[in-house]
């Protein structure tokens, strides 16, 4: 088995893939590691898939996947996690922006203090203000929501016990969210560093603006999955109890008043001109509808064939 396998993701990339593959071969060799690099080409639209079939001629350690289009980043890392076979599988992007150099000591984090994952941390980022706000808000936001305290979800140089990979599916674009995934899974002792980050030095940026739309979403997509993906009773069946509960309550009383006043002789509005009558009303039918949703969410989730199926680590 070898030492580290590299997970690399890479869209019109050309440019950088000699430099960044013979720079990892510089360091890993230096190291007296054995490596293999797997290269996702996403669907490149330039020469990336025929530079790195020509590198790949000289380097019996380089091995790739060429997508038929673009899928995504997360589609890429999925595939690549199911092919790796070394001890500790590192993700890095293809920009040159991830340092090799970080590799021995992500490799000695796993395999010698014991990490089940270690998140790389760009404490400084060479990006534009319009990039780093947002994200510093929004690891706030997913450390808050998660309660593993990362600084930088989003680094694309992470390292994993080989057994983390397997455990994991990465789809959507959950690929900012496999810490998230693996505490799921089991894997719980995580760690981070603070790792080299460069300026961009070939092509541009692929991400743009609507990753700060499906960020948030997919981080509360992941959360719920998380927290209530075996047990939507638990969520809408709570809260639709508690509206009903509510509702209930607000129009006994209105109802209660009503014969009250009646009984003294006293002139009583309409109840359908108190404005607390449609609000319980509303809230009735809001909790009724929310306590079938988890009944419905919890049939559907009662008849997975998969729902008693747990990922076993040892046996003796």
């Amino acid at each position: 088995m070898l030492n580290l396998s590299l997970v690399i993701p890479a869209f019109n990339e050309e440019e950088s893939l000699p430099e960044l593959c013979s720079w990892i071969d510089k360091v890993l060799v230096e190291h007296k590691l054995t490596y293999e690099v797997i290269l996702i080409d996403d669907g490149s639209s330039d020469m990336t898939w025929k530079v790195y079939q020509d590198l790949a001629l000289k380097n019996t350690n380089l091995k790739g996947i060429r997508f038929n289009r673009n899928y995504g980043k997360s589609a890429a890392l999925n595939r690549g996690f199911e092919k790796a076979i070394g001890d500790v599988v590192v993700t890095m992007d293809a920009d040159l922006q991830d340092s090799p150099e970080e590799l021995p000591d992500l490799f000695k984090m796993i395999m010698v203090d014991g990490f089940d994952l270690v998140s790389g941390w760009k404490k400084k980022r060479f990006d534009p203000l319009s990039k780093t706000i947002p994200t510093k808000l929004y690891n706030w936001a997913t450390r808050k929501m998660t309660g593993i305290y990362l600084h930088d979800f989003n680094c694309g140089l992470k390292a994993y016990k080989n057994e983390v990979v397997k455990a994991v599916e990465v789809y959507g674009e959950m690929h900012r969210y496999i810490p998230i995934l693996a505490k799921r899974e089991g894997y719980a002792v995580i760690g981070e560093k603070v790792v080299h980050h460069q300026s961009r030095k070939y092509g541009t940026t692929k991400f743009g603006l609507e990753r700060f739309i499906n960020g948030p979403l997919d981080l509360l997509s992941i959360t719920f999955v998380t927290k209530f993906g075996r047990k939507p009773m638990h969520l809408f069946g709570f809260i639709g109890m508690l509206m009903f509960i509510f509702g209930f309550i607000a129009s006994g009383y209105i109802g209660a008043e009503k014969l009250y006043f009646l009984s003294q002789g006293v002139a009583a509005r309409l109840v359908a001109d108190n404005p607390w009558f449609y609000i319980s009303m509303v809230a009735m039918i809001l909790g009724t509808q929310l306590f079938l949703a988890g009944f419905i969410g919890e049939l559907v989730s009662r008849n997975n064939p998969e729902r008693n199926e747990y990922k076993i680590r040892e046996e003796i």
